[in-house]
């Protein structure tokens, strides 16, 4: 069993920049996949970044040049560094990882980019 704790979010101006973070209660070093997803009011969830344990990236379009994925195995931590936030980022950043098949989410937190 592992526990996704997601932090770091809030309000924000246009052009602002946050950092999401992830702790997870267990090891993220062997996963198969491990990333971020959002979910917007009136909106499917849909992928922003997600990484394989081969190190394969997958990064949403619209974030490509302005988010960054990252995660340090030490500390079992991933990172969201997003910055030129516009409104249309703002949603419910969920994280989420798959171990085994078996996939885990985060509560969610809520991101808002508004003036």
């Amino acid at each position: 069993q592992v526990q996704l704790v997601e932090s770091g979010g809030g309000l924000v101006q246009p052009g602002g920049s946050l950092r999401l973070s992830c702790a997870a209660s267990g090891s993220i070093s062997s996963v198969n996949v491990v990333g971020w997803y959002r979910q917007a009011p009136g909106k499917l969830r849909e992928v922003v970044a997600l990484v394989t344990g081969g190190g394969n990236l997958n990064l949403a379009d619209s974030v490509k040049g302005r988010f960054t994925l990252s995660k340090d195995n030490a500390k079992n931590t991933l990172y969201l560094q997003m910055n030129s936030l516009k409104p249309d980022d703002t949603a419910v950043y969920f994280c989420y990882s798959n171990i085994g098949g078996r996939s885990y989410w985060g509560q969610g937190t809520q991101v808002t980019v508004s003036s």
